[in-house]
């Protein structure tokens, strides 16, 4: 797989996970938001004076707060679980070609990379 190829795939299942995580958050940040609005308008008699518009501007509030915060969160926690995975597929490397007396460089982690990913092809049954 080439490069590009697989930067976009990294790049789309990043979007949909993003995507799904800002949709979820914003759902449940709009309906506590909702909820704290009913509640603040029966014990609160400051806020029942409120125009209905300001209290929609409110729940607003509650509902982009809950869409990007859910939105990065998910983001971030996807980036650490694809560093996590590259960090040990470089260490498998580094261990591997220091068996070997190589010296692990950026190139020849990249071609163990390539060696590794040929020999998966080869395996694999078509």
């Amino acid at each position: 797989m080439s490069t590009r190829l697989r930067q976009r795939q990294d790049v789309e299942e990043a979007h949909e996970i993003q995507k799904k995580a800002a949709i979820q958050g914003g759902l449940r940040a709009t309906a506590i938001g909702l909820g704290l609005a009913i509640i603040v308008n029966y014990s609160w008699p400051l806020f029942r004076r409120q125009t209905l518009a300001f209290k929609g501007y409110i729940v607003s509030g509650f509902t982009v707060f809950g869409l990007v915060f859910s939105a990065e969160n998910a983001l971030q926690a996807h980036e650490a679980q694809q560093r996590y995975h590259e960090n040990m597929i470089r260490k498998e490397a580094r261990y591997h070609l220091s068996r070997r007396g190589i010296v692990p460089t950026e190139t020849e982690i990249a071609k163990w990379k390539r060696e590794r990913a040929d020999a998966a092809e080869c395996v694999e049954p078509s």
